[in-house]
């Protein structure tokens, strides 16, 4: 028996099995291309490929995305690619918007549908590291004969969802491969390589969303490094990325109401007090002082104050 029909086989086996869809996401997976995305793993499908006017219009809405993600994944690339792996950067339709490849092996990859311009949605290859990912809003590896269709059975694939900046599936980020000689150890390394870059991308999606802010990591969440809040100069909190959401429990009516960055990480408040307000006077005339290189008579001006006034105030806080 080949290969494909012990792969097919398998496939609707496991699927009639309510237990085993389960306790097995990549069974659910097929159960869902079965049921509701109205696959048989034994076609002969390959992702569907967009116009060329729709791809252009894809990558129009996920320019930002693919200028933030552009170093990252040339970083990704020069890691992973000499190991025979095609990276692939998605909208979160599953259409491949960016990838990555040697030429020598673009032939291939070409031959599968890694390619720009092609979807790779659940719905429409069935389960495969995008298009799962994407469906269950997680980082998703498939090895192997886990695809659904037997076309794929030869490909291994790990994919990171990415969130924009208020925590909302933007994009995927994907490693595949076809080399015989990748195990499923070491497809768990590049799905770690995956996860932190997708993290680093979504990092910089925030960053840029909230440009000029201070921005402040979680420390009791479960992964700081991910759990970013992006405050004014008021201390009121403008944005927060997922895992921050998660670790504060904010969403976007609470953020919209206005929250103070000291309350959400539950800092011990204190009363203000009148040396509270010299402090923040003091603080301000050293940074304008500072910014002037020293020159009181700019610093007034920067200030909107007199000359005079500016000595007073120094005098009074002990500025020299």
């Amino acid at each position: 028996m080949s290969n494909e029909v012990a792969h097919i086989e398998n496939v609707y086996a496991s699927a009639e099995q309510k237990s085993a869809a389960a306790n097995s996401p990549i069974v659910a997976s097929w159960r869902r291309c079965i049921t509701m995305h109205h696959l048989a793993p034994e076609e002969a499908r390959q992702p569907e490929r967009l116009s060329e006017s729709e791809f252009l219009q894809a990558r129009e809405r996920a320019s930002s995305l693919i200028a933030e993600a552009a170093e990252e994944m040339d970083r990704l690339f020069s890691t992973v690619g000499r190991a025979g792996c095609c990276l692939v950067l998605t909208d979160r339709d599953g259409v491949a918007l960016e990838r990555r490849g040697i030429s020598s092996e673009d032939k291939d990859f070409y031959r599968l549908g890694l390619w720009t311009g092609a979807l790779w949605s659940e719905a429409s290859v069935g389960t495969n590291g995008i298009g799962t990912a994407i469906a269950e809003d997680r980082p998703v590896a498939v090895f192997r004969d886990q695809h659904f269709l037997s076309a794929n059975i030869n490909l291994s694939c790990t994919t990171a969802p990415i969130r924009d900046h208020r925590g909302r599936l933007t994009a995927a980020l994907d490693i595949s491969t076809c080399r015989e000689d990748v195990n499923e150890v070491a497809l768990s390394i590049l799905s770690q390589a995956v996860r932190d870059s997708a993290l680093r991308i979504e990092t910089n999606l925030f960053r840029s969303a909230f440009s000029g802010a201070r921005f402040v990591m979680v420390p009791f969440a479960n992964n700081p490094a991910a759990a970013l809040i992006a405050v004014d100069k008021d201390d009121l909190i403008l944005g927060a990325t997922r895992a921050a959401r998660i670790a504060l429990k904010l969403d976007d009516r609470t953020l919209e109401a206005g929250v103070a960055a000291a309350d959400a990480l539950h800092e011990q408040p204190r009363e203000a007090s009148h040396d509270d307000l010299a402090e923040a006077e003091r603080a301000a005339l050293r940074r304008v002082l500072t910014r002037t290189g020293g020159n009181v008579s700019q610093a007034a001006l920067l200030l909107g104050i007199s000359r005079a006034t500016m000595h007073r105030k120094m005098k009074k806080l002990d500025l020299h």
